[in-house]
């Protein structure tokens, strides 16, 4: 081939508009690979109380940068792509600009999910991993993990394996049920006739073996201990007991002291409370005699 086929070759519009596309799918994996490294030396670990805050923080970012950094990217190749067609993009910038005053009027609600979006991510209020509840201006609000977070979204999937897909202007009021440390929160009924120091000595002591126990004690900090005797019920007197642990592990750990619990409970004698009625049978009045007049 001659140097001239060459140039004829490298003319051809065409190649010129493959070369761009090719040429931005490099760039694209070079950004992503860039991007990784550069969040991954900022997230600091000495920033957050555990490795999986660090890696939680760390994923929220990279799939925020790489959203950005391949919305950029492809707009310039885009626009490249419209010079290599001599497309008039100053008349198009200019029709644009009557377009978007019109759509500008529309658009509050997509500048209002990018902004909250924006201050999700920038202050650190969710990140891809945790187990979070949005109110989303619904009566009980939508739970599940993070799948991912765009500065215009949130995708939540429940623990049925639902998808929701929220506009993160509409998340209202969000509660983070793992960022940095979770409590165990349980309440213990117990039969009315029990002896509640005996209770109180076998939670604290299956609190204790529980956090000395290898597979779940490393994510215990503070053992589940009782706390005090918090209500009456129906048939049931209950006792609350608390403890610390590594945030999202909470569940588990609960699991394992109920059924840790129950078993102390059975070994001495403590039958599991059941809803019952007593009833009471009071003796008849008697009827007095009239007497005769």
């Amino acid at each position: 081939m001659t140097a001239a086929d060459m140039q004829a070759w490298w003319d051809n519009r065409f190649v010129q508009i493959l070369v761009t596309v090719i040429v931005g799918l490099i760039v694209q994996v070079a950004s992503r690979r860039f991007i990784d490294r550069i969040v991954r030396r900022a997230v600091r670990p000495r920033y957050h109380n555990n490795e999986a805050d660090e890696q939680k923080r760390e994923k929220t970012l990279i799939a925020v940068f790489h959203t950005l950094a391949g919305v950029i990217i492809w707009i310039v190749v885009l626009i490249a792509i419209m010079i290599e067609m001599r497309v008039n993009i100053a008349g198009l910038l200019t029709g644009a600009g009557l377009i978007g005053v019109v759509a500008s009027l529309g658009a509050q609600n997509i500048i209002k999910d990018v902004l909250a979006g924006t201050f999700i991510i920038m202050e650190n209020q969710y990140r891809v991993g945790d187990v979070v509840r949005l109110s989303a201006g619904l009566p009980g609000g939508v739970s599940g993990m993070v799948e991912d977070i765009t500065v215009r979204i949130t995708k939540l999937r429940d623990m049925d394996g639902n998808l929701h897909t929220i506009a993160n202007g509409s998340a209202g009021v969000v509660t983070n049920m793992t960022f940095q440390f979770a409590n165990v929160n349980i309440d213990v009924p117990v039969s009315y006739d029990a002896d509640i120091e005996l209770v109180k000595k076998i939670i604290n002591q299956v609190g204790i073996e529980l956090a000395g126990d290898k597979t779940l004690g490393h994510d215990i900090s503070e053992a589940v201990q009782f706390l005090r005797e918090d209500s009456f019920g129906d048939s049931t007197f209950v006792v609350k007991a608390v403890g610390k642990v590594r945030a999202g592990t909470q569940w588990d750990v609960a699991g394992e002291f109920r059924k840790r619990l129950l078993a102390a409970f059975e070994k001495h004698g403590l039958s599991a409370p059941y809803p019952h009625i007593v009833v009471r049978n009071q003796p008849a009045p008697r009827a007095t005699s009239r007497r005769k007049h």
